[in-house]
């Protein structure tokens, strides 16, 4: 069945390939971008112009897309961007706006949608979070800290909307072949105690990144909650997700022994 979707952060990483499948699937298809001008006719479906990370921007949206559309179906919240740096080394205010956009940029649209979805009694929240939502792994705290929030929000949320009929899910991957990794900001705070370690996490994460599979099964996964009647709330996705989360909770001694041993052996 046809449904309308909005796709936030749609002009790339995991936001284009699943905006560009559902169109491809059927679906009619609404991406955002902070510049939009620059997709129209690049891209098959319609852009909107949204900034997460400016409330003026989130403020204005719900009116603006629901001056185009009657009916709003899913929302998939993928936009954001990615932290790294190793804790101490990162300053509080880039802390701060990682925070700010990914957690509360996310909250804040949600709720633009909300009123929306309550008038129609019906609608679907999808949102990208990360493994590292549900793990933490050196040299992305803040990011880590940004996606374990937007867990618990939404654990949250799935009990309040259970009563409008409107479904509540968190898609999980692990490290995919993206475009995060590239358009990363990097902290630039220098502390020599951390020297060594900070070159074998470089060099860890450039070998992880490397190596990362392609990002289909993200892809395949939020359609599949697209098209589920009843979604669960959590869906890990990528080799190994199930083994990290088993020794997380059940032996997070021998899960944190292995990926230390993995970072100290890279050179």
């Amino acid at each position: 069945m046809k449904q309308t979707i909005l796709v936030t952060g749609a002009s790339s990483g995991f936001g284009l390939l699943i905006a560009q499948k559902l169109h491809d699937s059927g679906h009619h298809v609404i991406g955002t971008s902070r510049n939009p001008e620059k997709y129209i006719g690049k891209l098959p479906f319609k852009f909107l112009a949204l900034d997460i990370a400016d409330d003026s921007s989130i403020e204005s949206f719900g009116k603006r897309l629901f001056s185009q559309i009657d009916q709003l179906d899913v929302l998939i919240n993928n936009a954001g961007y990615l932290v790294t740096g190793l804790a101490e080394e990162t300053s509080i205010e880039l802390g701060r706006q990682q925070l700010e956009t990914n957690f509360w940029g996310t909250v804040k649209l949600t709720n633009q949608i909300l009123p929306y979805f309550r008038k129609q009694a019906h609608g679907k929240i999808i949102t990208i979070g990360s493994i590292l939502g549900l793990i933490g792994l050196p040299n992305v705290s803040y990011y880590s800290a940004s996606k374990h929030a937007l867990e618990g929000y939404f654990k949250s949320l799935r009990f309040e909307l259970n009563q409008f009929n409107i479904k509540v899910s968190i898609v999980e991957p692990m490290g995919f072949k993206t475009s995060i990794g590239d358009n990363a900001i990097k902290s630039t705070g220098i502390i020599h105690d951390y020297q060594t370690f900070r070159q074998q996490i470089a060099a860890f994460t450039k070998r992880e990144f490397d190596n990362a599979a392609g990002p289909e099964p993200v892809v395949h996964t939020v359609l599949k909650v697209v098209n589920e009647k009843a979604p669960k709330f959590s869906y890990p996705v990528g080799k190994g997700a199930s083994i990290f989360l088993t020794l997380q909770r059940v032996a997070y001694h021998t899960f944190e022994g292995a990926i230390l041993k993995r970072v100290n052996a890279t050179k």
